[in-house]
């Protein structure tokens, strides 16, 4: 198994850093992904049951994360449901308000059906939304 663990600082609120990434649309930047809303979830259009989409690259092929668990302010959780080389993939953001701004922890849990290939995607993705999370961190 891989784990990611990030953490990062938002001097924005709790409220407004979960409303950005609780859409599936802002999380590309976050991601280095384009990503489509494939379904609306059960109660919310990015809630709990709400499938998204993403491409990373034109040379590998789209998968699909559904969003598990949605509890305003504190906590989105998803998987990989369709079409990756991972497995057991599971994804967990959790915010907590820290004086005026938020600090998110962020944790990526997965497994490679490739061999070999898992720290290499570890590598390459924590890279990327550690990258991204910075990044967003400056705009809000």
């Amino acid at each position: 198994m891989q784990h990611i663990a990030i953490c990062q600082r938002f001097s924005a609120p709790v409220g407004r850093v979960y409303a950005h990434l609780a859409r599936h649309e802002n999380l590309g930047d976050v991601f280095g992904a384009r990503i489509t809303r494939v379904r609306d979830g059960d109660t919310s259009p990015d809630g709990v049951g709400s499938v998204r989409e993403l491409k990373v690259s034109a040379l590998l092929p789209s998968f699909q994360e559904t969003v598990t668990e949605a509890v305003p302010d504190e906590l989105i959780e998803y998987r990989i449901t369709q079409g990756s080389p991972l497995r057991d993939h599971v994804g967990v953001m959790r915010f907590s308000a820290e004086g005026a701004g938020t600090r998110l922890d962020y944790t990526i849990d997965f497994d490679s059906v490739v061999p070999g290939a898992g720290g290499v995607i570890r590598a390459v993705l924590e890279r990327n939304v550690r990258r991204g999370l910075a990044q967003l961190a400056d705009r809000l």
